[in-house]
């Protein structure tokens, strides 16, 4: 079936988008770099770092006017705010495995031109990236599309009661799109944990050292 924007959902998506504007300016320093880069039109792929649940709302915000829809892990979909969730248009995703129905899913949002959002960690680091998951290696090269890498730094910090009065400083870098150096769209195991390591390593030349994890030119890790 293909991906129907809903005339609920749609308005949701854009009142949560004021809503989180106005929070991020309120009671944070929000600065976003690169948003001359954000596509204007045409689906896309955005590629980011993830450091608290507050990552999607602040990639809706720094992503506007463009609609992101998000592949989102399948617990979410259980919890005290799943009706968020689905009213924003995210689609469930399980997570350590290539869930097909979810990457269907992800190839109509693209094909209908919105961009989608991917965290290729899975879960959230704690300010330092760790290994991405070959999900996002494998929608990228099936579907062709660019993708935009996205830098997140502060949000990590967002923790306790006493953040709200100290106005935490939150950057969101936006890089360059970029494809994958891939022939064609048949991807094998290795194929994908090369193209996985292509991909974090744009994300992580957005960040500071201190953030970039394994990633690191210099990590002893690497």
């Amino acid at each position: 079936m293909a991906f129907n924007e809903s005339r609920i959902v749609r308005p949701f998506y854009y009142l949560s988008v004021r809503l989180a504007r106005l929070l991020l300016l309120l009671l944070t320093q929000w600065q976003v770099c690169g948003r001359e880069k954000l596509p204007r039109q045409g689906p896309f792929l955005v590629v980011s770092n993830h450091l608290n649940l507050v990552d999607p709302p602040v990639i809706m915000a720094s992503m506007h006017p463009r609609r992101v829809i998000f592949m989102a892990k399948q617990e979410l979909f259980k919890g005290p705010f799943s009706w968020i969730i689905r009213g924003v248009g995210a689609f469930s995703v399980r997570r350590n495995q290539l869930d097909r129905q979810a990457f269907r899913r992800a190839e109509e949002v693209l094909n209908a031109g919105f961009p989608v959002a991917v965290f290729p960690e899975g879960s959230r680091s704690k300010g330092s990236m760790k290994a991405g998951l070959p999900g996002a290696a494998f929608l990228a090269a099936r579907s062709g599309v660019p993708l935009l890498p996205v830098g997140i730094q502060g949000t990590e910090r967002l923790k306790g009661k006493g953040w709200v009065l100290r106005r935490r400083r939150i950057t969101v870098i936006i890089g360059d799109p970029f494809l994958l150096p891939a022939d064609d769209r048949r991807v094998r195991g290795e194929d994908l944990e090369f193209l996985t390591d292509f991909i974090m390593r744009r994300i992580a030349q957005l960040l500071p050292p201190s953030y970039q994890g394994i990633y690191r030119e210099d990590s002893a890790e690497d």
